[in-house]
C-alpha cells in the first residue's frame, strides 16, 4: 500500500497521482492540508527519505519567513511542529510504503516504489 501525501491544486501532485493510478499501485490518498501528518508519522517519512525537517520544506511559502524557520538553532522538533501546524510548508507530494518514501519531484520519482 502506498499512502500518498496529495495536494489537488497541485499539478505535480496530480501527476504523480495519476501515474499510480494508471499503474494500480494500491494507494491510500491523504489531502495533507486537511489531514496532515502527525509528529510520529512525518518523522517516520523524514526518516525514509533520510532527510532533515527543513529539506522538506517548501520555504518559499510566506509561513517560512514569518516563522523564521531559517532559524539553524530552531530544533528538529520544533521544524516538525511548524509543519504539522502549516502543512502548506511540507513539500509536496510524498509517496511512502513501510520500507520507502519519495518526493514526487519530478512526479516520475513515485515509480521507485512499485520497484520496492
Amino acid at each position: 500500500m502506498i499512502r500518498f501525501y496529495h495536494n489537488p491544486r497541485c499539478s505535480k501532485s496530480r501527476e504523480a497521482l495519476r501515474l499510480l493510478e494508471d499503474a494500480r499501485a494500491p494507494l491510500q490518498v491523504v489531502d495533507y492540508l486537511k489531514t496532515p501528518p502527525d509528529e510520529a508519522e512525518l518523522g517516520r517519512i523524514l526518516d525514509l527519505l533520510g532527510i532533515e525537517p527543513r529539506d522538506l520544506m517548501r520555504r518559499k511559502e510566506e509561513e517560512y519567513a514569518a516563522l523564521h524557520l531559517d532559524d539553524v538553532t530552531l530544533e528538529r522538533r520544533h521544524l516538525i511542529a511548524a509543519m504539522i501546524q502549516h502543512p502548506r510548508l511540507i513539500e509536496r507530494p510524498i509517496a511512502v510504503t513501510d520500507r520507502a518514501a519519495v518526493i514526487g519531484r519530478p512526479p516520475e520519482n513515485v515509480l521507485q516504489l512499485l520497484a520496492d
